[in-house]
């Protein structure tokens, strides 16, 4: 039976992750793997959810177990505006939503604001998640170059002019600022102060997604871009997938009480509320110590296994290759000479058992051929050498 005619227009845009399909492949027995963007299960706080979830089968276990608001729990998201204090954001409970992770999170925004040949501008690279939830509405991608201190915002205010001049509608800088997937580099203070100025000059609403903001090795904690908003123009993402557990699937939007109104409307004809359960266990998890107790065992873990990484590429590498070298987060991200097409040498790596995610899939310009996101924090400290020095035969082989 054909089921083209019945597809809804917009189902042309849908693909499947490249991410998800390699992890497929990665997963085979025997193959290091630094493709997955996979929290290291060992940093998981086993424990600490039984003890918060025996506490809440005993003293509420009717409520947890029972639908909730849209928004999310009254409790929980007063927690969270608390829990944002420390990172001088702003909130009170008007601003807060609860969703089913940052990726939930992402397509009600690209539901909310999006219509076809709208302009979102990204990072090159920038996160395949939110490449793969804008691309399901329609609008047109457009990519500025990062360095070392994240998107070059000089760059950016020159494209947006650009763009603005041949009747483009631009409506959103997306951005991860701290740590970035893929590239794992930090968007400098004055470059986040600049990009809120550049939205308010222009009239753009910035989503600023921070998934890796607690997880930082070194350096000092530089405060998010929705804290230099005077004019609610910041949507602002978290999730607790890096410091909980990515099971829980539970993430919380800050925005405007206007915004975070219509993000609401939006999510209850996706899902109705956020489970209830996952909201209390998070909600304990801040209330009563455990994420300080916590969050230093797995910067700890996370900080070894990506100086073992780095350590590894200093002594394999060949010297034609070039890399981040992140303060904090999951990833970094490897330039190798430009004859070297990743996504072809992939097969051959995948046959010396080492995985890794090509360059081109986080770009929208269909550039970074030569590229590669590593994760370093699932793989066994001991595999990560071995897989590094795997893949640096492989690329040797390539030159």
């Amino acid at each position: 039976m054909g089921y083209g005619k019945f597809y809804a227009k917009r189902a042309v845009h849908f693909r499947a992750s490249e991410i998800r399909e390699l992890l497929a492949i990665s997963q085979k027995p025997g193959v290091i793997s630094f493709a997955g963007g996979l929290p290291n299960p060992k940093a998981f706080p086993i424990e600490e959810i039984r003890e918060i979830i025996n506490k809440i089968l005993t003293e509420d276990g009717a409520k947890a177990l029972q639908y909730g608001p849209t928004s999310g729990l009254m409790e929980f998201r007063r927690e969270i505006a608390k829990f944002v204090s420390r990172f001088s954001i702003k909130a009170d409970i008007n601003n807060v939503l609860a969703t089913v992770g940052s990726q939930q999170a992402l397509d009600i925004v690209g539901r909310l604001f999006l219509d076809e040949n709208d302009v979102v501008i990204v990072g090159l690279p920038t996160y395949l998640g939110a490449i793969n939830a804008f691309v399901a509405y329609g609008p047109k991608l457009v990519g500025v170059p990062l360095d070392e201190n994240g998107i070059n915002v000089d760059l950016l205010e020159k494209k947006i002019k650009e763009l603005k001049s041949k009747g483009e509608k631009i409506k959103i800088i997306y951005t991860v600022p701290t740590f970035q997937n893929p590239a794992g580099v930090e968007l400098s203070e004055d470059r986040r102060k600049r990009m809120i100025e550049i939205a308010e000059k222009y009239d753009l609403l910035v989503v600023e997604d921070e998934p890796y903001s607690m997880l930082r090795f070194e350096g000092k904690m530089l405060k998010p871009i929705k804290h230099y908003d005077e004019e609610g123009r910041v949507i602002y993402m978290a999730t607790f997938s890096k410091i909980l557990s990515p099971g829980i699937r539970l993430a919380y939007v800050i925005a405007s009480e206007e915004i975070a109104r219509k993000m609401i409307i939006a999510k209850q004809s996706m899902d109705l509320c956020t489970p209830t359960f996952t909201q209390i266990i998070a909600y304990h998890y801040i209330k009563n110590g455990y994420i300080e107790k916590h969050i230093p065992k797995i910067i700890e873990m996370y900080r070894r296994k990506r100086d073992i990484m780095l350590e590894s590429m200093e002594k394999y590498f060949p010297e034609e290759c070039k890399w981040t070298k992140p303060r904090g987060g999951m990833f970094l991200w490897a330039e190798l000479p430009k004859k070297i097409n990743t996504k072809e040498m992939f097969d051959e790596a995948i046959k010396e058992k080492v995985a890794y995610v090509h360059g081109r899939a986080f770009h929208v310009d269909g550039s970074g051929e030569n590229t590669m996101r590593l994760n370093f924090t699932n793989p066994a400290d001991d595999a990560i050498e071995e897989g590094i020095k795997r893949l640096a035969e492989v690329i040797k082989k390539r030159l």
